[in-house]
């Protein structure tokens, strides 16, 4: 199973591309995951993750992450390598996102303080809901 579960800080903005072949959305960004330890005596140490992030969800990325923000993601890791324009061979390992979240507490005024589905930007189909019971605000709940 190859599972990854992130959280931490942009270290930059998302960076957009768009593949040559079907011009396909992949936005770029790295995040500063805290270690869970700090020896004694010595600064709190992080990691440095890649992560990529393809089509819709990449443009919610580019659109909604800014550097510094806290993010969730969700993915999996992946290794490729390629030859350079000098034959020198590269290799990356990098987390593909599957979902990705707000993580910082919402603040005063902050527009995403609406009832706003994190995960794709889309605000959710209460209408259509396919629950199996409904509350209203008269119900008396059980726990």
């Amino acid at each position: 199973m190859n599972k990854v579960i992130l959280m931490g800080r942009l270290t930059r903005d998302p960076e957009v591309r768009y593949t040559q072949t079907n011009n396909t959305l992949v936005a770029s960004f790295a995040l500063a995951v805290n270690r869970r330890f700090v020896r004694q005596g010595e600064e709190r140490q992080a990691d440095f993750i890649n992560v990529v992030a393809w089509s819709k969800l990449g443009e919610f990325c580019s659109k909604y992450f800014k550097k510094g923000q806290q993010v969730g993601v969700i993915g999996r890791i992946q290794t490729r390598n390629w030859d350079d324009d000098q034959g020198q061979k590269h290799y990356i390992t990098e987390v593909v996102a599957e979902e990705a979240y707000f993580a910082d507490s919402k603040r005063d005024g902050d527009a995403s303080s609406t009832n706003f589905d994190a995960t794709f930007g889309t605000m959710p189909d209460t209408a259509n809901s396919n629950s199996d019971f409904e509350v209203s605000s008269g119900d008396d709940l059980p726990f």
